[in-house]
């Protein structure tokens, strides 16, 4: 049996490769979102041996489509025990499931989130050395940088306020790897506004002292419910018109990786967009 590997986060990587040789695994599962997409991004076709139940949603994944084509996991642990994989890659939700493949003695390695461009590199290239491919890595940060440059040459000069505003009027907060992004652009959180991973801004505050622009997250066709009422209200329409606000996919911030290049590139294409 092999020897049982507890990993706490992305920076006892090089000793997890030590531990387990040189040899890249030969079959790996994912139960995490994030590792779903580098896996795809990163590893040979046939090293993937399944992904988590969310790979293949095209709401929260921008590899949905190349998902596809690979065993999707449910939560049954016994079933990726089955798989006989030499590698699963876990997130820090994932205890449970967690507890249960390392009394397997299977070999699991947690991914742990992205709060910022550099996280988010360390990570690309921890991950491609995980599984043999590091000039993969570098190939992926570069692309990541490139990213990162052209959005900031698309910078609003001077930088301007930005509220992120998702269902019911949860704000993105500072410790985000979305405020990150918006940074790159030229767009800086209000004073006040919701501190570590966020909270929550009112209808009145938007209105009545809200940011230069409203950054939406995954606005929904109509108002079905009443969170959905929040974000799609007359009122915060009729202020923040196409002119001031911007509509930026959940999954473009989710992770790292693939999902980071493309949110750069699509937030510098909604610079474009504005009329300042």
């Amino acid at each position: 049996m092999m020897k049982k590997i507890i990993i706490t986060g992305l920076a006892l990587m090089a000793s997890v490769c030590a531990a387990a040789g040189d040899e890249a695994p030969r079959r790996i599962v994912s139960y995490n979102l994030c590792a779903d997409q580098l896996l795809l991004a990163l590893a040979d076709p046939d090293q993937i041996a399944g992904l988590s139940p969310y790979a293949r949603d095209a709401s929260l994944s921008v590899m949905a489509a190349q998902a596809q084509k690979y065993p999707r996991l449910g939560w049954d642990t016994e079933y990726v025990i089955g798989l006989s994989p030499d590698l699963v890659l876990t997130g820090p939700t994932d205890r449970p499931t967690r507890a249960i493949l390392d009394a397997s003695g299977l070999r699991v390695v947690q991914i742990d989130l992205v709060s910022d461009l550099s996280q988010a590199e360390q990570q690309i290239r921890d991950i491609a050395k995980l599984v043999g491919h590091p000039e993969r890595g570098e190939a992926l940060v570069r692309q990541l940088a490139n990213a990162e440059r052209n959005l900031a040459a698309s910078a609003l000069k001077p930088p301007r306020t930005a509220s992120v505003i998702e269902r019911g009027g949860y704000s993105e907060g500072t410790a985000s790897l979305v405020t990150a992004m918006l940074d790159i652009a030229g767009l800086r959180p209000l004073p006040g506004a919701p501190g570590g991973f966020g909270g929550y801004i009112s209808m009145e505050t938007l209105l009545t002292e809200g940011p230069d622009i409203l950054v939406l997250r995954d606005v929904p066709a109509d108002a079905g419910d009443q969170s959905a009422l929040f974000i799609t209200h007359p009122a915060l329409k009729a202020k923040y018109g196409t002119n001031r606000r911007i509509e930026f996919a959940s999954r473009y911030s989710l992770c790292g990786g693939p999902a980071l290049v493309q949110g750069l590139n699509t937030l510098r294409e909604s610079l474009a967009r504005l009329h300042l």
